[in-house]
């Protein structure tokens, strides 16, 4: 069967040696006789898989000693709830950076249950450029940032100023392990593992343990972060493939040089597609360049009909998951970390062939 070059915003593409070696172990993981389908999370096997994917997060990120691994289930939504459940004390305000879809919901969820002051926002610019300074409330409980929007197509290249004693919480959904994350300045770490950490089922939450303490009495056990801490990730069945997939995905990123080597290529394979973009008449982006996703190049063609003749032409060369998300139309490339040079490649001959067609 022939593979599609997929630029889906997620689930996204996966490398092929990690698909390829975890079918390998679907009807007996490393030779014990049981698929890792099969295996109890309490058993010696899985064990080792997670001890392992939290020893490679730990390189690979250069967490500090007091920066505690979480695999947790609910995607980053049920983050939403939970964060402001577990470090907004009585008094306090939530205050959150408006950049864009991801950050509205999170707004939302956060209000169901207490303060929130929106510190920083681009809505007034449809999103196409990053917020300006943020400007914190009084008695904050945390500022909270997305490091990169999928569907507006900015990204923070540097994260936001804070207060020293105002903890900083970031959503790292789409970027997370695409470049380096600078603990020395964020105080909780969270992704959704369906973009760049694996397959859609985990999420990644990665917190200094002096927050762990924040949880009032009241939130149920299953909801703190310090129940999932103490038990280890185990207080009930975690997403058991979901984990040891993603700890194929880290042994690859190990492979290929780590985070810095993945962010460099990155960024070579979004320069070629913006460069592109930017020299044609056929194409524009949405975004004003300083704000510009690595992960997520968001554009368009001259009208929304054209649009759908070039994702029909995308179709017949072997290109999906191009359209872009329906709030805001166009088109929408997402290169995650395991999207291949081959994938853009075929993308800008397409982009090639599709202009010459249009202008003549």
């Amino acid at each position: 069967m022939t593979r599609l070059f997929n630029f889906s915003a997620g689930p996204a593409t996966l490398p092929e040696s990690v698909l390829a070696t975890a079918s390998q172990h679907l009807l007996s993981l490393d030779q014990t006789g049981i698929g890792v389908l099969e295996h109890s999370h309490r058993g010696d096997a899985f064990a080792e898989i997670i001890e392992r994917a939290e020893t490679r997060i730990r390189r690979l990120l250069d967490l500090p000693q007091d920066i505690e691994v979480l695999f947790l289930q609910g995607g980053a939504s049920l983050q939403f709830a939970m964060l402001p459940a577990n470090l907004r004390q009585n008094g306090q305000t939530a205050d959150y950076i408006n950049s864009g879809h991801w950050s509205q919901k999170a707004i939302q969820a956060a209000l169901h249950n207490g303060k929130v002051h929106v510190a920083a926002s681009a809505e007034d610019s449809e999103f196409r450029q990053l917020p300006g300074k943020p400007v914190t409330s009084n008695h904050t409980a945390y500022l909270h940032y997305t490091s990169n929007n999928t569907i507006a197509g900015t990204q923070f290249q540097l994260p936001p100023n804070t207060p020293h004693d105002v903890p900083l919480v970031c959503d790292a959904s789409s970027d997370i392990l695409s470049r380096p994350i600078d603990f020395s300045l964020h105080d909780l770490v969270y992704a959704g593992a369906q973009k760049n950490l694996g397959p859609a089922g985990l999420t990644l939450v990665l917190i200094r343990r002096t927050l762990l303490e924040k949880a009032p009495d009241s939130l149920p056990e299953i909801l703190r972060y310090k129940t999932h801490a103490q038990a280890g990730s185990l207080y009930h069945t975690p997403p058991v493939f979901s984990i040891f997939v993603t700890e194929l995905v880290l042994e690859w990123i190990e492979e290929q040089g780590g985070v810095r080597t993945i962010d460099e290529q990155n960024q070579a394979q979004a320069a070629r597609l913006y460069q592109r973009i930017d020299a044609s008449e056929a194409f524009s982006g949405r975004v004003v360049p300083a704000a510009r996703s690595v992960m997520n190049v968001v554009f368009s063609t001259a009208t929304p009909d054209s649009d759908q003749r070039f994702l029909q032409n995308c179709h017949d060369a072997g290109i999906v998951g191009l359209k872009g998300h329906r709030s805001v139309g166009g088109l929408r490339a997402s290169l995650y970390n395991a999207q291949t040079h081959a994938a853009v490649d075929r993308l800008l001959e397409v982009m090639d062939a599709f202009e010459a067609e249009t202008t003549g």
